[in-house]
């Protein structure tokens, strides 16, 4: 399999670029990057998507939500698969993704953690149970580094929660300058950022004599990689769909 990188400059991109080269079944054949010359990579690398020549099975994409333009003209007019694992998209970048997808095959996810994905799946099926009686909130904690808040996963998790709830609960971001009780509907996500932490999300379901968390941490960048890799393996040969690491994991 020939694969794409996008962003291999990156932290991400770096990790990809070194587990892919241990592989026999797939291939890093180019790469796109802001900054082409900042790290020597076994493979071409070019400072846009409109540059690459080779012909490639599948985009991987781990970079900014502002490429996605260029990111889904090229799998359009090249009619290649698209693996986005960029978070921070609006609602309005979403609909793009979605309205491409009806053209080519495009999976994208929040975060390419097998086991986060398991969780999500988890919360849709307790949350229902244990709302009534349980306050939930969730808490996420990232390197300080990173530039969205709160994280795409937190707000995958409490779409999650919210979903199986008949969307019927109040996102609150933090509790600064708040002075009034804490309301039923609300859902609580609260982020922290410092050091050199890869990625950590607790969600608490609290009531009145137990208290339940459900918590994920990512020890190393490489779980992001090996879900990116699956999700390719996954995605070429697909018909035109939008896709999630849900579909990956049936």
């Amino acid at each position: 399999m020939k694969v794409l990188l996008h962003g291999c400059n990156g932290k991400m991109g770096q990790v990809l670029t070194r587990i892919i080269s241990q592989m026999e079944d797939m291939k890093i054949i180019c790469g796109v990057d802001r900054e082409p010359n900042k790290i020597k990579n076994p493979y071409p690398v070019y400072d846009c998507l409109s540059k690459v020549q080779e012909d490639v099975d599948v985009l991987i994409d781990f970079s900014n939500h502002s490429a996605l333009d260029s990111i889904l003209e090229f799998g359009l007019s090249k009619n290649v698969p698209l693996v986005i694992c960029t978070t921070g998209f609006s609602p309005e970048e979403k609909e793009k993704m979605k309205k491409a997808s009806e053209k080519i095959p495009i999976l994208n996810s929040a975060n390419m953690s097998i086991g986060i994905n398991l969780i999500t799946n988890l919360l849709k099926n307790i949350a229902p149970i244990l709302y009534g009686d349980f306050d939930i909130e969730i808490i996420e904690k990232h390197h300080n580094q990173k530039l969205d808040s709160p994280s795409g996963t937190a707000l995958m998790l409490a779409d999650a929660i919210n979903s199986s709830l008949q969307n019927s609960l109040e996102y609150v971001y933090g509790r600064h300058s708040k002075t009034d009780k804490r309301k039923k509907e609300e859902l609580g996500i609260h982020a922290i950022r410092g050091g050199a932490i890869v990625g950590e999300h607790s969600v608490i379901f609290a009531g009145a004599g137990e208290v339940i968390e459900i918590n994920h941490s990512a020890l190393s960048r490489d779980v992001f990689a090996y879900g990116a890799i699956r999700a390719a393996k996954f995605l070429v040969g697909k018909k035109p769909n939008f896709y999630t690491m849900n579909d990956v994991l049936k």
